[in-house]
């Protein structure tokens, strides 16, 4: 190779690309290409290793002893470890014939200490790694989305005024102080709000007196934010309260400002306000079906500009809800509606369902609800076909509110929970699994929370059925090979050289983690949520907490991007990906995420004895 194809070569390697520009020129007039036989030992256990290898042609797998830890390919490179401790832990050795590149440590480390980026990479964790791929694949131009705080917006100016203030007196002060929105304090101190809207739509058109005191027409219950919580969190919040503007405070509670949406254009152009305004004043189905049309667009413009894949879920799963919630106060008899809990349960119900891939409901009534059976299974099949309409597949499953099975009262559904606990075959299993993750959407809660209180009391601490739920990961392969290999299907001619990234890692932490909680009686339906909770009552360390979230939020990225592609192309939507695809690092960080969840699983296995049950 030539000194440019060297170049070109190293600065494809992650993450050499940030050498500059005398480092890059150090290492490719310092590496040597050296050939290796099959079975020939490059790096023995114990010693001191003097190169840094990048592999060009072959396999090299890591052995300790008999047992082998890994395996190196082509455009990877071995063993950055053993150069910084000075001491190789494992032995090297050659699969095949094998060409590399090799580079003397001295020259490793002397630029590892120059250069932060690199020193960075090689002494952070695992669930660093996966927390920095995640920050830097995104859009670099729109990087400031995520560190962005409300203080960095444009705050419009708080002018706070008395509440004996005319109407009159109220416009000439907004006029002068070129402000749009008022604040009025009370004698009780209680902060209400005027906007220019206010004079336009309750003065003018009601023909108010200007001489009527400006409170009539202000509004109280005003959300508050800090000035430095994150942009993006403002941006929820109005979101979820259906609010144009928000007031700002500083550290010491002082009111320092009003942020409004218009405010947040600059930083976020995904007219997720207007959506959810449009489902909150929605007075017809199709006035909201039209508003539904827009999630995607949403979800495509927040991953392009680099939003955190936890974000677009909560951002996407308070729109979710608030269709669900006004679908269901448009077609519901009245009495039903007083009488009753719509729930959405599986990805939906933690809150981590991002592109829509099936309906997951569940209709509990209240046993005083008077309705006959006839009403209800009229509304509820209208209900799921509307959200067909909507795009919302049916659930392969049938679970849906228009399944009598998920469409029951209070007492009938306690009936079916001391069924699923006392009987736990494979579709008790699953149906608890399905329920334990279920929110509400619309309606009244307490029915659900009873729901859940009567689960726990009649799981009890029963070791037996904890365990029969936790078993059921081992239904499920992660798909890494012995030689850290990916396991692809190859007979399947439709999903061929891919792998399930569902069913081979998010189940397997979902389900993993829903058993813990489920056994510790925790009402959190959010996995990473699930995750803390555990970690406060020590069932994990900070460290591995860390790791599980990250490598969760990899698993769930890589998920969302091979399905947006997938969308482009007018494809069905599914849970597989090509690991081909995947760029070097991307490959690395997969492989990274599966072993922490094997590990997760060598410890649900120790934890629940599941090798007895």
């Amino acid at each position: 190779m030539s000194i440019l194809e060297q170049k070109t070569f190293l600065t494809s390697i992650h993450p050499f690309e940030h050498l500059n520009k005398v480092q890059l020129e150090d290492f490719a007039q310092s590496i040597d290409i050296v050939y290796f036989k099959k079975d020939e030992v490059i790096q023995k256990e114990a010693m001191q290793p003097t190169f840094l290898y990048f592999v060009l042609k072959g396999i090299v797998q890591e052995k300790n002893q008999e047992e082998v830890l890994s395996i190196y390919q082509k455009n990877e490179i071995f063993d950055p470890v053993s150069l910084i401790e000075n001491y190789s832990k494992n032995t090297f050795v050659t699969v095949q014939e094998t060409i590399c590149y090799a580079l003397p440590r001295e020259i490793f480390i002397n630029t590892l200490h120059e250069n932060v980026e690199l020193e960075s990479y090689f002494f952070q964790t695992i669930s660093q790694k996966l927390n920095k791929n995640i920050h830097n694949e995104k859009n670099k131009e729109m990087a400031n989305i995520m560190i962005a705080k409300v203080k960095d917006a444009k705050i419009h100016k708080a002018v706070i005024l008395d509440s004996e203030k005319t109407i009159f007196q109220a416009a000439t002060i907004i006029k002068k102080e070129k402000v749009p929105t008022l604040l009025l304090k009370d004698d009780e101190g209680e902060i209400y709000i005027v906007t220019d809207s206010d004079f336009r739509q309750k003065v003018i058109l009601n023909r108010m007196d200007f001489d009527d005191k400006v409170i009539k027409i202000a509004s109280k219950g005003i959300i508050h934010v800090n000035e430095n919580d994150f942009l993006f969190n403002a941006q929820l919040i109005m979101a979820k309260f259906g609010m144009k503007r928000v007031v700002v405070k500083n550290d010491e509670q002082e009111i320092i400002g009003i942020l409004d949406q218009i405010s947040l254009s600059s930083f976020f152009a995904t007219n997720t306000f207007a959506v959810s305004n449009e489902i909150v004043h929605a007075e017809t189905v199709e006035e909201l079906k039209l508003a539904s049309h827009s999630f995607i667009k949403i979800i495509k413009s927040l991953n392009a500009k680099g939003v955190k894949i936890e974000f677009i879920s909560k951002l996407i799963n308070q729109l979710n809800k608030k269709l669900l919630d006004k679908l269901y106060k448009l077609l519901a008899p009245k009495e039903l509606l007083e009488h009753s809990c719509l729930v959405v349960m599986g990805s939906e119900g933690r809150g981590e369902q991002i592109l829509r891939t099936d309906q997951d409901n569940a209709l509990i009534i209240d046993d005083a609800c008077t309705l006959d059976v006839k009403t209800i299974q009229e509304f509820t099949h209208t209900f799921t076909e509307t959200l067909v309409d909507f795009g919302f597949p049916r659930c392969k499953g049938n679970i849906m509110v228009s399944n009598p099975y998920w469409c029951r009262k209070t007492s009938e559904f306690k009936d079916l929970i001391y069924a699923w606990i006392n009987e736990p075959n494979p579709d008790n299993l699953m149906n608890t699994a399905i329920f334990f993750d279920a929110a509400c959407v619309s309606g009244n809660k307490e029915l659900l929370s009873k729901l859940k209180d009567y689960l726990f009391n009649v799981g009890g601490d029963s070791q037996t059925f904890n365990s029969n739920f936790a078993k059921v990961i081992t239904s499920f392969d992660v798909p890494l090979g012995f030689f850290d290999g990916f396991v692809v299907d190859s007979k399947n001619s439709q999903h061929k050289n891919e792998l399930d990234i569902k069913k081979g890692g998010i189940f397997i932490i979902v389900q993993s983690i829903r058993a813990l909680c489920l056994e510790k009686h925790i009402f959190k339906t959010n996995t990473a949520k699930r995750i803390e909770v555990l970690t406060q009552k020590g069932i994990f360390d900070e460290e591995s907490a860390q790791e599980l979230i990250m490598a969760f939020n990899f698993l769930s990225k890589l998920k969302l991007k091979f399905g947006l592609e997938k969308l482009d192309k007018k494809e069905e939507i599914d849970n597989y990906i090509n690991p081909d695809n995947l760029n070097t690092m991307e490959k690395d960080l997969l492989k990274d995420s599966f072993k922490i969840v094997i590990k997760l699983k060598k410890k649900l296995d120790y934890h629940f004895k599941l090798s007895y049950v």
